[in-house]
């Protein structure tokens, strides 16, 4: 065998292994969230004054899968984080692998925050709204299928969206991006927010409102929050050509 294959192959087994145990982590998460599954899902509805409906025998599988799989998903991050910075700590500098361990724990706070906001905040108030728009002409009635799906779409997605801060602060301490390379893409950035929020919403002003508003501020702050880094690692890097400097001279 070429012995420059032999990297390749090594990467490819190292690459196999991550992906496995990140696997193992989101089925075994899985699990047993589906034992509990029950519980969670009476908590969930436990606003509604009534049952949900249910179209067919294998719904209610369905729902119980969902959740346990939005669960399994949310407890998978920092697994599925800390197996990719493993994966990558090799060919990373000793300030990089530090950096990057660094905001394993951030990217599971910040996906709950997300789906805490989506639930508690963007939910009920499309929920409310929608409800009040056809509380005089129409009767509203819930099935599980339809209630859950509604649901996870307004909440999942910004599970997703609050992380965007903590991926553009890791890119630019990486020197992948910038915060001027950031303000000159806003206008861009805007439209294509924009175009996500209706995107993830369903087809209502005031839902697409609602998400469009958290995405531009959450880009603003990621500006923010980049040139800070940027300015740090400006300093840094200064620091350490003063110091070379030194022991030159």
């Amino acid at each position: 065998m070429d012995m420059q294959e032999l990297p390749l192959i090594e990467h490819l087994g190292e690459l196999r292994k991550r992906l496995i145990l990140t696997l193992s982590s989101f089925i075994l998460l899985f699990v047993i969230a589906f034992l509990f599954v029950e519980e969670i899902y009476g908590w969930l509805v436990r606003d509604l004054h009534h049952n949900l409906a249910l179209l067919g025998p294998s719904d209610v599988l369905w729902v119980y899968f969902m959740i346990a799989g939005v669960l399994a998903i949310a407890g998978t991050i920092p697994v599925a984080a800390h197996q990719t910075w493993l994966f990558m700590r090799p060919g990373l500098t000793k300030r990089e692998q530090r950096v990057t361990v660094a905001f394993i724990p951030g990217l599971f706070f910040l996906f709950i925050v997300g789906l805490s906001f989506g639930y508690f905040v963007v939910y009920p108030t499309v929920l409310s709204f929608l409800s009040a728009l056809s509380a005089e002409n129409f009767e509203m009635m819930f099935t599980a299928e339809k209630y859950f799906k509604f649901m996870l779409d307004l909440t999942v997605p910004f599970g997703f969206i609050f992380e965007i801060p903590l991926v553009v602060m890791f890119l630019t301490s990486l020197g992948v991006i910038n915060p001027a390379l950031l303000s000159k893409a806003r206008k861009i950035s805007y439209f294509v927010l924009v175009l996500v929020a209706v995107f993830i919403t369903p087809p209502d002003l005031v839902s697409d409102i609602l998400v469009t508003i958290p995405l531009l501020i959450l880009y603003e702050a990621s500006v923010t929050l980049s040139r800070i880094v940027y300015r740090k690692r400006l300093k840094l890097e200064t620091k350490r050509e003063e110091g070379a400097w030194e022991q030159a001279s």
